[in-house]
């Protein structure tokens, strides 16, 4: 079975581009596709968008300094869009402009419009002298859409600002757009949330709108703890980054999601279907540069330097000795000469003897003790340069011969079944341990009733351990059960593993490829992911899933009307290219819609872009100049003021603060 790789793509900066002088000398439009997920940035006169990149930014913390450092803190480089290479790396300093599918931050969305403007090749510093096409959320709150017109007026002084919304863009530049459809996004607010969006005669009906808030950012999430949960070993490899590229490259819809458990509960079908993802890993290998040569004369050297630290030290206890033996035959020299008793007893009592008859017996023993340690010098300096090279250590059991395979399975059986009762007896003992010390168990309460019996005798007959059955007492009230583990049975331990490595290398865990255990296998994980569009409450939401809030959107409507809307169900967005999708949607509205009543599902060609492309579409029509929100009318009607059209919000103003008079009541 093939093994795939991740490819952990690594984002590439963007180049700045030429900003031509018929660029600014004809005002061409630019189209800015603001998504939550990327952003898609071009000329209405382009082909594709000049720049797409994440909508994050990476704003590293400022290190603390010391106290006794008088150095000025440096502001840390700010990382945008593309120029953040390696997102994992800055996982935990990433930040968004939105707030679920609505933009709110916008020191972060400035940030973002800097780094679009200047890689177009326009000095921000100046101005923007062009008209801007921005996308929005449907049904985007005032207050956003006010905040983003004070910044694109006040900061970068456009010459207008037209909104829309990014799904409704991506339906008219389906290649057969018509009157009535029912657009399911799904890539809008890719991270967050999915819109379920009815047309009729052209006209978005906002007030059936619906908005399901699941999205992709909770399949990656839930894909990605599935994920580290079945391989705890290698949760750290398991990154947010390739859950993502694992919900691209490998999953997949179900068509009937219980049919599809079912048939993964069959070992012949997984092994047959599952998708095996070889994680990054290092092989270690001990290889060594020396020769065999030079590896021997390694080993001399170090056994010589041994023999020569044990021969110093050897010297150094022989004069130790010396000089001890030469005072105490001083001492016996002083005695024969008739000193008095006292100087005597004095000079002993010093050197820790009791009397001359302990002297002459210390004396000889240091003596002897010399004798040896010279003959053990002499010895070593004498073999030092005569040392034989140690043997090679042989493998203490070769593979054994047998005459058949069913003796030779006979005896690793055998082996094994010795092995598990040494283990058994270990794994007892340990938890008889283990009970001993605790309160409550059953051998933790005999130990004490035969302490507390021994305890009751007369300290007068205290002869405990005088008899040998005394011995078996000690045992059972000892905190080790009265047995531990020998040297023996790990020996023996040893001994099996050895056998069973020679015979069945597989019972060790052996794999026969090193890379075997640094794979994951994505089976019913392919699945489990998507489905969750279909059933939130996976992740413990009270939501109703994808496909049961278009069938209550389309019961808002009289039979016409979803018969109307159901025959052209359209999906947009990221998550539309999952396989599957429409076969998932269809079976399911089929299952809610009236018998032989028409239901058709279309998937939009490069959903991704779509929105983009309906959005340089319109900037090219001859509509879209009587759109534009000028300067001077934001500053007469209001930042939050926009002209309406067929691919925008509606309009309805904030209301102000009325200030009501009337009595007081007290």
């Amino acid at each position: 079975m093939e093994v795939l790789q991740f490819i952990d793509t690594k984002t590439v900066p963007d180049i700045v581009h030429t900003y031509s002088p018929e660029l600014k000398k004809n005002a061409v439009p630019i189209i800015i596709d603001n998504g939550s997920y990327t952003c898609r940035v071009g000329w209405a006169t382009s082909s594709e968008p000049l720049i797409q990149f994440r909508n994050l930014i990476a704003k590293p913390r400022r290190e603390r300094l010391k106290k006794d450092t008088i150095e000025i803190p440096q502001t840390p480089q700010l990382q945008v869009g593309n120029d953040i290479v390696n997102i994992e790396a800055v996982r935990f300093q990433l930040k968004t402009q939105f707030d679920r599918n609505v933009v709110t931050h916008f020191e972060a969305q400035e940030h973002l419009l800097d780094y679009a403007f200047s890689h177009l090749g326009i000095n921000t510093e100046d101005c923007v002298p062009h008209p801007i096409l921005c996308t929005e959320a449907v049904l985007n709150p005032n207050t956003s859409r006010q905040l983003m017109s004070e910044l694109l007026f006040e900061c970068y002084n456009v010459a207008g600002i037209c909104y829309g919304i990014d799904s409704i863009f991506g339906y008219h530049n389906y290649h057969k757009p018509m009157e009535s459809a029912l657009i399911v996004n799904l890539g809008y607010q890719y991270w967050y949330c999915c819109h379920i969006i009815p047309v009729l005669n052209n006209q978005t009906n906002f007030e059936n709108t619906r908005r399901l808030n699941t999205g992709g950012f909770h399949i990656v999430n839930f894909l990605h703890r599935l994920l580290q949960l079945k391989y705890p070993v290698h949760a750290t490899a398991i990154t947010v980054s390739r859950a993502e590229e694992l919900l691209h490259n490998v999953c997949r819809v179900a068509v009937d999601y219980r049919e599809e458990l079912k048939k993964w509960a069959n070992a012949e079908f997984y092994e047959n279907n599952v998708k095996k993802i070889q994680l990054p890993f290092t092989i270690n290998t001990i290889t060594s540069a020396v020769t065999l040569e030079q590896q021997k004369e390694r080993k001399r050297e170090l056994a010589r330097r041994l023999i020569e630290i044990n021969a110093r030290k050897r010297e150094e206890r022989l004069a130790e000795d010396e000089e001890k033996i030469g005072q105490l035959l001083d001492i016996k020299e002083m005695i024969e000469l008739g000193a008095d008793r006292e100087t005597i007893e004095r000079t002993l009592t010093e050197f820790q003897i009791k009397n001359v008859l302990d002297l002459e017996k210390t004396i000889f023993t240091l003596n002897t003790k010399i004798e040896k340690t010279k003959q053990k010098i002499l010895a070593a300096s004498s073999n030092i340069d005569e040392m034989e090279e140690p043997q090679a250590k042989q493998s203490k059991f070769s593979k054994m011969a047998f005459e058949s395979d069913k003796e030779m399975y006979v005896f690793v059986q055998n082996v094994r079944k010795l092995k598990q009762e040494i283990l058994t007896k270990k794994m007892v003992r340990k938890q008889r341990k283990q009970d001993m010390a605790k309160r409550r168990t059953a051998a933790g309460q005999e130990r004490m009733r035969i302490i507390s019996q021994l305890a009751r005798k007369e300290k007068g007959n205290d002869d405990f351990g005088m008899r040998d059955e005394d011995w078996d007492i000690y045992k059972t009230i000892s905190k080790d059960g009265g047995d531990s583990d020998s040297e023996a049975e790990n020996e023996k331990l040893l001994e099996f593993d050895e056998i069973l490595r020679t015979h069945e290398p597989s019972e060790l865990g052996d794999c026969s490829q090193p890379g075997e255990a640094h794979q994951l296998h994505i089976g019913v994980e392919m699945f489990r992911g998507p489905e969750l569009i279909f059933k939130p409450y996976m992740i413990g939401s009270q939501e109703a899933g994808l496909s049961e809030v278009i069938a209550y959107v389309l019961s808002l409507f009289n039979p016409d009307d979803q018969l109307k809307l159901a025959s052209n169900v359209v999906v947009t967005g990221g998550l539309a290219d999952l396989p599957g999708l429409r076969d998932r949607l269809l079976t399911d509205l089929i299952s809610v819609r009236p018998f032989k009543s028409t239901v058709n599902i279309t998937i939009i060609n490069n959903a991704s872009l779509s929105s983009w492309y309906g959005a340089r579409n319109f900037a090219q029509s001859a509509e879209f100049m009587d759109t534009l929100v000028t300067k001077k009318m934001y500053q007469e009607m209001g930042a939050e003021y926009f002209k309406v059209h067929k691919y925008s919000n509606p309009f309805n103003a904030s209301p102000t603060s009325i200030a009501v008079e009337g009595d007081l009541c007290v």
